[in-house]
């Protein structure tokens, strides 16, 4: 038997003698003619057979013999050695022949091999429109997506990303159907097919509503023998919890606005608060914070540290954070409701720290002495200090790398914490701003002017983006100062103007 090598050279020899005994015949009927097959999707291109001349059809079948004789990685260079030969044109027509052949519906194959989890687990990066087109292909696609709960999935990454999508699952009841092992006797994926849409209704709803300025406004009277003000709150489904001026915090039930529970035991005006599923924190201008039972009301623990007035509070994972009038921040540690023991105290501030936030990275605290500081959560070592207001600094909120501060200059600044650079002046309001709250879509401000106002919080981090055009709406008009602690929500803003608590809501308002 010949080497492989030298059967090579002859059957390229033999292609090449008739490529160019094809070449040099002269264009007639006889000659093989190529067609173009389209399916919608792809093309092949086929030949048409014709009689062939000389001694094609023997060369071919001994070129097709001596192919098959070699091994795969032989076939392959030999393949190359041919195609190099060939011209652009034939090239053409080679890539319409193999492109189908290369084409492959791994989806539909997957489960042929076993390999059910890793097609659902490919689709479920689809968004909804994605999703939606990929229903459509074929029946086993269809039936990888409803098998697979693809559906459920991605409302379930919008829940965990988006915290609009979050507070719709808990305020429509939806989330208790997620994040749980496929149960027998849940929702089958068509329930989660025909909620998306509703999903995406009421979202539209709720942002047309914050443009337009569409709301409906309900009003609790908090009026008590002693009391003048409201002054902090926080809300969930259930209730809202109010902090007054006559000493008192109350419960009010959220449906019904009743007053459901009344703590006492502060001996003076109480100015702030925060409460989660256990405990309600309260600080209070008798200098002491006080620890409640969210559901008994009774009092757990107190803590006399600071020497003037508590002004405000943030606890969150065992930590938590007070700063006071006295000028200074303290920082906690909460093994327990009624183990809580003072870890640092933080001075710098040369007036009274009106408000604090932080998060595992940084402490952050604004003063009337016009700076906001930055201090590590972990060493309660000083960072920075962030300069820029004109006056005294009355509210904050600070997330991942942006601060939000409202002054009485009047003014709103946006701040970049690691670099410490203000990204942004949001001028409009016409006395101090008293409350900021904020989420990935908007900024909302309340002040002494009577006036909440919606801004762009996108926009207002662009900085070609007009000045002009970041107000988008001034939605309420008060009698008396807005106040604000965890009031804003994508559906809701709660304030506390005077006597009184004003629920603002967005979504299910009537259009007109």
């Amino acid at each position: 038997m010949e080497p492989d090598s030298v059967i090579e050279d002859k059957t390229i020899e033999l292609m090449n003698t008739s490529v160019m005994e094809d070449q040099n015949e002269d264009e007639s009927p006889k000659k093989n003619t190529l067609w173009q097959i389209s399916n919608g999707t792809s093309s092949v291109i086929v030949s048409r057979k014709r009689p062939s001349e000389g001694n094609y059809e023997k060369e071919k079948d001994l070129c097709i013999k001596y192919f098959d004789q070699w091994s795969e990685s032989d076939q392959v260079e030999f393949v190359e050695h041919l195609i190099s030969r060939m011209c652009h044109y034939q090239h053409g027509h080679i890539n319409s022949y193999l492109k189908p052949m290369l084409q492959r519906d791994f989806i539909t194959a997957l489960p042929e091999q076993g390999l059910d989890h890793i097609a659902e687990n490919i689709l479920s990066y689809l968004d909804a429109r994605s999703l939606c087109a990929a229903e459509l292909v074929c029946k086993e696609w269809q039936r990888v997506i409803s098998e697979g709960m693809l559906w459920k999935k991605l409302i379930e990454r919008m829940v965990r990303t988006d915290p609009l999508w979050k507070g719709l699952s808990e305020r429509r009841g939806w989330d208790q159907y997620l994040f749980k092992n496929r149960p027998t006797d849940g929702p089958p994926n068509s329930f989660y097919r025909s909620l998306y849409p509703k999903i995406i209704q009421d979202i539209e709803t709720i942002e047309s509503n914050w443009r337009c300025g569409r709301h409906n406004l309900q009003r609790i009277q908090c009026r008590s023998e002693n009391s003048k003000g409201v002054y902090c709150l926080q809300y969930d489904d259930e209730k809202i919890i109010s902090g007054l001026r006559d000493n008192s915090i109350k419960i009010w039930d959220k449906t019904s606005l009743e007053c459901l529970k009344i703590l006492t035991g502060h001996t003076g005006s109480v100015l702030c608060l925060q409460y989660d599923e256990r405990v309600i924190v309260t600080g209070s201008s008798d200098s002491t914070v006080r620890v409640w039972d969210v559901n008994t009301g009774e009092v757990l623990n107190t803590l006399i540290h600071h020497n003037e007035a508590v002004l405000h509070l943030r606890f969150s994972n065992g930590l938590m954070v007070t700063c006071s009038k006295d000028r200074s921040i303290a920082v906690w540690d909460m093994a327990s409701p009624t183990d809580i023991t003072l870890r640092r105290v933080l001075v710098g501030h040369r007036a009274a720290v009106n408000v604090v936030d932080f998060d595992d990275k940084y402490i952050v605290s604004a003063s009337g002495d016009r700076t906001i500081k930055v201090w590590s959560t972990s060493t309660c070592e000083f960072v920075r200090t962030l300069n820029g207001h004109k006056r005294g600094i009355a509210c904050l909120q600070y997330r991942d790398r942006l601060v939000v501060s409202g002054s009485s200059d009047n003014t709103i600044r946006l701040w970049d914490i690691e670099c410490g650079a203000c990204l942004r002046v949001l001028e409009g309001h016409e006395e101090l701003v008293r409350c900021i709250r904020f989420d990935n879509k908007r900024i909302v401000s309340g002040a002494y002017d009577g006036k909440i106002k919606v801004w762009d919080l996108q926009a207002a981090l662009d900085p070609r983006a007009p000045a002009s055009t970041l107000c988008l709406r001034t939605l309420v008009e008060h009698s008396g100062l807005p106040r604000m602690r965890h009031a804003l929500h994508p559906e809701h803003i709660l304030t506390s103007p005077d006597n009184s608590l004003h629920f603002t809501t967005l979504i299910r308002v009537p259009q007109s």
